[in-house]
């Protein structure tokens, strides 16, 4: 078992409020805010870091997969977006897209295709995110 953590602070109430947010590892260490979220200041939001845990997850889940699978090299390179939408009066993620490009050796497209989906559905972030995750794939020959 694992344990992570990160620490944020706002100060100040609703749109005039600014946040910091620090993860343990200290590689997160961003201003964050309405601005940052609904705007385009600079410093991150919620949304940018649940988008890159899960392309960083996918990814590793995939390379996992495809070394279990026998693969033994290959390059792979994950997008991910993540929509927030207004919902019922307040916000919601209503959606996850991996977009998947990758160069491995000797694999199928058909084989390719199946472990990457696999991954998608056993990744840890993807089983944590309660909104429509989709994957697209391009296999470089």
């Amino acid at each position: 078992m694992t344990v992570n953590s990160a620490t944020a602070r706002y100060e100040g109430l609703g749109k005039t409020g600014k946040g910091h947010v620090v993860t343990r590892s200290g590689v997160i260490d961003a201003d964050y805010g309405f601005a940052t979220r609904f705007e385009d200041a600079p410093g991150t939001n919620p949304e940018e870091m649940i988008a890159a845990a899960h392309a960083s997850c996918f990814t590793m889940a995939t390379s996992f997969a495809l070394a279990k699978a026998g693969h033994t090299d290959g390059t792979l390179e994950t997008e991910c977006k993540v929509t927030l939408v207004s919902e019922d009066g307040g916000f919601k993620v209503s959606k996850s897209e991996l977009s998947l490009s990758a160069k491995v050796s000797g694999i199928s497209a058909d084989e390719f295709e199946r472990i990457a989906g696999d991954a998608k559905a056993g990744c840890p972030i993807s089983k944590l995110l309660n909104c429509e995750i989709t994957l697209t794939t391009h296999l470089e020959s």
